[in-house]
C-alpha cells in the first residue's frame, strides 16, 4: 500500500522548514505542506476544517474542546512558542508608567481568545496583581476593519468588552487615543521606536522575560498541531508519524542555529543569543511531548479558566492524541 496524501496548513518555520522543503518525510505521508499565516489557518481550520492537519492557538482548541468539540485532536507538537512581554502597546498620552495603570483603562485585542492575550492577562493578575476585570477591552481588526472572534465566546458577566467600529483599526485607535493600550502578537503598524505617540510598556522586555522564565521556568506555548478527528480515526498511525517528523525538523532546527562556518540565521549575534539562551533555559529550550511541557499547558488552562474562556475539569492527557503520550524507548 502506498501512502496517504495530506495536507498540512503551519507556518513557515526554521524549525518545520524541512518539512516544507522535504528533507522530512513523515512516515507513511505524502504531505502537502501549506505555508500561511497563523490568522488565516485557524480560520479557515475551525471554519470549514480544510486542511488534514494545521497549526492552531491552543487557546481557541482549549475553547472548542471545553464544549465538547472533538473534531480536532492535537498532537504534543508546539511549533509557536513567545514570551509576550513585548505584545503590550500603550499611547504616551494615556497616563500608563507600569502595569497596574492598566485598571480602569480602555485596551484593546484583535480578539479576546488569542493565546498571547490569554498569556498576558495572566501575567498582569499574577505577576502584577491587575485582573482582567478592572479593563475595559475592546476587540477588532489590528490592520484591517472588520474582525471578529474566530469562536463565539461566552465570558462572565465582570468582562467589559465591545466590538470596536466596523470602519475603525485597534493600530489607528492606540495612535489617536481612543484605546489608551492594545495587546498584540503582531507588532502595530502604527509602532515606530521613538516616532509616534506607541510604546511599549515594557521597553526593556527582554530582561522582564528572561525574569519570568527564571522564577516560572515557563516558556509560553502559542500553538500546538491539530489532525482532524476523521483521519486520527482511519489512520491512528498519523499522530505519532507526524509527532516523529516535527521532532526531527526541530532537531535539524537546533543544529543549523550552532553551525559556525557561516550564519544560517541573518542575525549578527546569533552564536551569543543561543549560548545565553541555553545558559537559562537549557539545551532543549524548545520541547515537544508532554512531560516537558506540563508546568506550561497547566499553567493556560489555569489562566484560561480564570478568564472564562474554558470550564474548569480539562485533563492535559484528554487533549492529545493518546498514541502520542508515550513513546517506544530502545
Amino acid at each position: 500500500m502506498g501512502s496517504i496524501q495530506l495536507t498540512l496548513a503551519c507556518g513557515d518555520y526554521d524549525r518545520t522548514r524541512p518539512l516544507m522543503d522535504g528533507r522530512v518525510r513523515p512516515e507513511g505521508i505524502d504531505l502537502i505542506y501549506l505555508p500561511l499565516s497563523p490568522e488565516e489557518i485557524f480560520f479557515r481550520m475551525i471554519r470549514y476544517k480544510e486542511f488534514h492537519a494545521s497549526e492552531m492557538s491552543f487557546s481557541s482548541y482549549l475553547i472548542n474542546y471545553s464544549r465538547g468539540n472533538m473534531d480536532l485532536i492535537a498532537i504534543p507538537v508546539f511549533p509557536s512558542r513567545m514570551f509576550r512581554h513585548s505584545a503590550i502597546y500603550i499611547n504616551k498620552d494615556s497616563g500608563i508608567k507600569r502595569p497596574e495603570d492598566l485598571r480602569g483603562k480602555k485596551v484593546g485585542v484583535p480578539e479576546y481568545q488569542v493565546t498571547a492575550a490569554v498569556w498576558v492577562r495572566g501575567l498582569l493578575q499574577h505577576e502584577y496583581g491587575v485582573s482582567p476585570k478592572e479593563m475595559k477591552w475592546f476587540t477588532g481588526g489590528l490592520e484591517n476593519p472588520g474582525r471578529e472572534e474566530k469562536i463565539p465566546i461566552h465570558l462572565p458577566p465582570s468582562i467589559k468588552i465591545l466590538p470596536i467600529p466596523p470602519e475603525k483599526t485597534l493600530s489607528k485607535m492606540l495612535e489617536e487615543g481612543e484605546i489608551d493600550a492594545l495587546i498584540t502578537p503582531r507588532v502595530p503598524s502604527t509602532y515606530q521606536y521613538g516616532k509616534t505617540k506607541i510604546k511599549r510598556l515594557f521597553e526593556d522586555f527582554q530582561e522582564e522575560e528572561i525574569k519570568y522564565y527564571e522564577k516560572h521556568k515557563i516558556f509560553p506555548i502559542m500553538h500546538t498541531i491539530v489532525i482532524r478527528q476523521d483521519i486520527y480515526k482511519n489512520y491512528p498511525w498519523v499522530a505519532q508519524s507526524l509527532f516523529k517528523a516535527f521532532s526531527l525538523a526541530k532537531e535539524i532546527c537546533l543544529q543549523n542555529l550552532s553551525d559556525t562556518s557561516a550564519l544560517r540565521y541573518s542575525l549578527p549575534w546569533l552564536l551569543g543569543n543561543l549560548e545565553i539562551t541555553r545558559k537559562i533555559m537549557g539545551e532543549d529550550f524548545w520541547p515537544y511531548g508532554i512531560e516537558k511541557n506540563l508546568k506550561t499547558i497547566n499553567t493556560l488552562i489555569q489562566y484560561s479558566t480564570e478568564q472564562g474562556l474554558i470550564k474548569k475539569g480539562i485533563k492535559i492527557e484528554e487533549l492529545f492524541a493518546k498514541n502520542t503520550l508515550a513513546l517506544h524507548k530502545i
